[in-house]
């Protein structure tokens, strides 16, 4: 392989990237170049499922902020970013949730040929290497694909099935499969970790090609600028740690999967987006594509805590010798607290009526993040009350309507973009979290977790909806799944074609979060990884391609 010339350069080396090197350097005959910003994923703390809390805000982390949001008390809220060889597959709380029917058949109807569930589905599947298969419904699983999920059965405390049991009390049912027929109902959460070790997509995907004579990976290589010759994307350019800028050129495609903050930031920078926004930092617009940048969506997430008794939680776990004991645990036999994600049970429901397809999730946590109506950081082992355990409903706001967009700082292509959420700009937000928080509290007053209570916050089901919704300007977070950025579809705001290519330009697709037309009911790794399974297939032709291609040249 040429060291400047490749069939292939994809940006972005993260939950799609990876396993975009996967599937396009399995013919000896393609050249595939991954570039990746951050660095390699050698660090142990990646590895460790426990030592989440520890990834964010460090070296391989982009550590972004949204701009000031005036529907939340003007709060700077965090974004997370993983920067290192597995994006944030790297750096997630490793749950798999892939969405619902209605999510894909919803983007299939906005003119995305292709996309509906069922023709989504097998994408979901061939990833997938599932330890429960055989013991769920085949035709929505795989016991052979590349990134092991499964239930985390290694570690569990007794809080998860109290969480299950009070909210199929509640009538919120009890599911063995959220990822199966049907979304809706309470369990344990799905995991990307097999044996107590995170699987990133790095992990998965990347590592075990990365011996193939066809795939160069160059990490520290931050991507600043497309080449674009004519009408069609060439290459790109980047710059190493050492401050060298190096140009490679694509003989056949440039991918990008740099995510949905990194992906538009990447377009604007090098002209293409819309005219008049570009014009005010003194970029010359090379195409004037009014949805880059457009369409921001995530998820929120407000915490509903309770002090349980006993040692039955994981706040125990953070004090200076138990967390020599858990150590230790993990370093001899991969057991212990620290094989697990800080999440354990998840339900999904419908805030209005049980029998509609889910809008809404608890995400539950066997921690207590915070008395009172303090705001605290959920990740942060300095910010757990001491000395007791407890836990949390993550009373998580999935369907958002609220809609933002990301925006240059400068044309520095170094500088952070501008993020700008619009979070809870929308009253039906509002609206939605604050009846998902009294949800959560009658859920915690059912009698399978009245059990373990052993105390309270100050909000409670007597607190008036003024109450609650300060709770939620104090607590509320982000659940880190930024998409729509580049969205996919036929109209007019569109970014993407339903094939992934760049309207305007020839030569670059992109494959990640960004081109969501709207964000899925829940958490978003998974089918990011679908993404980038699809697009692989698109890119080299196969036959389901082949006629969205035709339909889509038709239309």
């Amino acid at each position: 392989m040429s060291n400047n010339l490749a069939d292939y350069i994809i940006v972005g080396a993260g939950s799609a990237g990876c396993v975009l090197a996967n599937r396009l350097s399995k013919d000896p005959s393609n050249q595939v170049i991954l570039l990746e910003a951050g660095g390699k994923d050698t660090s142990p703390l990646v590895h460790i499922p426990g030592a989440y809390s520890l990834l964010n805000r460090s070296s391989m982390d982009w550590a972004f902020e949204t701009v000031p949001q005036p529907h939340l008390a003007n709060r700077n809220m965090y974004c997370p970013r993983g920067k290192v060889l597995g994006g944030s597959s790297s750096t997630n709380a490793m749950a798999y949730v892939r969405g619902n029917r209605q999510d894909y058949d919803h983007w299939a109807s906005l003119g995305n040929v292709g996309w509906s569930f069922e023709e989504v589905l097998p994408y979901f599947k061939r990833s997938e290497g599932n330890a429960q298969a055989d013991s769920l419904d085949l035709g929505y699983h795989n016991s052979e694909g590349e990134l092991h999920v499964s239930y985390n059965l290694g570690h569990q405390t007794p809080l998860a099935e109290a969480f299950i049991e009070s909210c199929d009390a509640y009538g919120i049912t009890r599911t063995q499969d959220y990822n199966g027929a049907s979304q809706f109902g309470s369990g344990l959460f799905q995991f990307t970790i097999k044996n107590g070790v995170r699987q990133s997509t790095a992990r998965a995907f990347l590592h075990p090609v990365m011996g193939r004579s066809n795939v160069k990976v160059i990490t520290q290589a931050h991507v600043t600028k497309l080449l674009v010759e004519g009408d069609r994307v060439v290459g790109v350019s980047f710059s190493s740690s050492n401050g060298s800028t190096t140009e490679l050129k694509a003989n056949k495609e440039v991918i990008l999967a740099a995510g949905a903050y990194a992906s538009p930031q990447l377009l604007l920078l090098s002209g293409i987006g819309p005219k008049e926004e570009l014009a005010t930092l003194g970029i010359p617009c090379l195409l004037d594509l009014p949805g880059v940048g457009k369409n921001l969506q995530d998820h929120l997430m407000i915490g509903v805590s309770k002090y349980v008794k006993g040692k039955n939680g994981f706040n125990h776990g953070l004090k200076p010798l138990q967390k020599i004991k858990y150590g230790f645990q993990y370093a001899v036999n991969k057991k212990g607290i620290l094989t697990c994600s800080p999440l354990e049970s998840v339900a999904f429901f419908n805030l209005d009526d049980l029998s509609l397809p889910p809008n809404f999730q608890f995400q539950f946590a066997p921690i207590h993040i915070g008395p009172d109506l303090d705001a605290v950081d959920f990740y942060n082992a300095n910010s757990y009350p001491k000395g007791q355990d407890g836990a949390t409903i993550l009373a998580s706001m999935v369907c958002p309507e609220s809609v933002g967009e990301l925006t240059l700082s400068s044309n520095d292509p170094f500088a952070p973009p501008c993020i700008d959420n619009h979070f809870l700009e929308a009253e039906k937000d509002r609206e939605s979290l604050i009846k998902g928080v009294r949800m959560a509290l009658e859920v915690f007053e059912q009698k399978a977790f009245q059990e373990y209570v052993n105390g309270d916050q100050r909000i409670s089901l007597r607190s008036t909806g003024d109450e609650i919704l300060q709770h939620i300007y104090d607590g509320v977070e982000t659940i880190y799944h930024p998409v729509g950025t580049c969205k996919m579809g036929i109209d007019e705001m569109a970014v993407v074609d339903p094939e992934l290519r760049l309207y305007g330009l020839r030569g670059l697709r992109i494959a990640d979060a960004s081109i969501m037309p709207r964000i899925t009911t829940g958490n978003t790794n998974a089918p990011t990884i679908m993404i980038a399974e699809k697009c692989a297939d698109m890119v080299l032709g196969e036959a389901i391609s082949s006629m969205s291609r035709q339909q889509v040249n038709e239309g």
